[in-house]
């Protein structure tokens, strides 16, 4: 562990993308869809773009800083937070700075813009708590544990460029999965990282999941893949707000890893019009019994659909098989 000479805040801080904007030539602009980045995985995929010419890449990020320990400690001054933008491959670095809530809550953001002529590979992206300490200026107190990945290269926002998903017998695995032997898929969220377990004894499942098959199999198998995206929102989900740290006066804590950023991103949806902290604390009391958790899960699979772009992979899906059924008939 690394020891420093000043006082450090012990309070995690955490950073997400939640947007992503291209420009290209004539200045034509194209927003990235969200299965381009994953909150999860923190990686963004610019691989994903539908033209191949940009030039320029805009992040839209948004930090949450410990601003309570700040307050209350009072080792540090003239607070800043910045993102920082590097890849070793080109020894390139960018650095933004990011703004303060106008209610001076946690909540710090702004933009950061990648020129894709600068980056070859994989850039790293870090937002990093900067103050005067004992009258020093440009003191770092604090980092995000995890740094995002922009891969401008990837069609799939995945830190270890393959998808977490597991093939495994249901009836013949672990004991704990034998009573799903009829289910298609499992999330399982036990571990560090949420995974996806695909029954290998549901026939026909994995070939169509792999696109390993006929054109309608392909489509077919889109769609699944959406829904399986849509259910691992939905369980990461459940596993973030059950595990939620209190403290002494109630005030449910946002989760520094994965957990909390999947908050973030869904709980806007979930309880629309309110801060994220108000919202947090909503949905933790409707879960604990003040308030009804049955109303809210239309929101959250409403959420969970969205962020999987369920409804554009069922669109996308009808007219295959329309356009399928019409080179049959011909």
């Amino acid at each position: 562990m690394r020891v420093y000479p000043y006082p450090r805040l012990t309070g995690a801080v955490t950073a997400r993308v939640t947007a992503v904007r291209l420009r290209g030539h004539g200045d034509i602009r194209e927003q990235l869809d969200t299965t381009a980045y994953s909150v999860v995985e923190q990686v963004v995929a610019l691989g994903r773009a539908e033209r191949d010419d940009w030039q320029t890449a805009r992040l839209t990020l948004k930090a949450n800083v410990p601003v309570r320990e700040i307050e209350t400690k009072g080792h540090w001054s003239d607070i800043t937070v910045v993102a920082v933008l590097t890849e070793g491959a080109t020894n390139l670095r960018t650095v933004a700075r990011l703004a303060p809530s106008a209610d001076g809550g946690r909540d710090w953001s702004g933009e950061i813009e990648l020129d894709r002529d600068d980056h070859l590979d994989r850039a790293s992206l870090a937002v990093h708590v900067v103050a005067t300490v004992g009258g020093t200026s440009g003191r770092i107190i604090a980092s995000t544990d995890q740094e995002w990945l922009i891969d401008v290269t990837a069609d799939a926002p995945l830190r270890d460029r393959e998808l977490e998903v597991s093939t495994v017998s249901f009836a013949r695995g672990a004991e704990w999965l034998r009573s799903f032997r009829e289910a298609p898929w499992i999330v399982d969220t036990s571990g560090r990282m949420p995974t996806v377990r695909l029954n290998s004894d549901f026939e026909g499942l994995v070939p169509l999941v792999s696109g390993r098959g006929s054109k309608v199999e392909g489509v077919v198998g889109e769609m699944l893949l959406a829904q399986m995206c849509a259910d691992v929102w939905t369980a990461v989900f459940h596993t973030a707000i059950g595990d939620l740290e209190i403290e002494d006066d109630g005030t449910p804590l946002f989760p520094p890893d994965w957990r909390g950023a999947v908050l973030r991103e869904m709980l806007p949806d979930i309880v629309p019009g309110r801060s994220e902290d108000d919202a947090l604390r909503d949905v933790h009391n409707r879960r604990m019994g003040e308030g009804s958790w049955a109303d809210l899960q239309p929101r959250i699979q409403y959420a969970a659909g969205r962020r999987a772009s369920v409804p554009q992979a069922l669109a996308a899906t009808v007219r295959d098989i329309e356009r399928l059924d019409q080179e049959t008939n011909a």
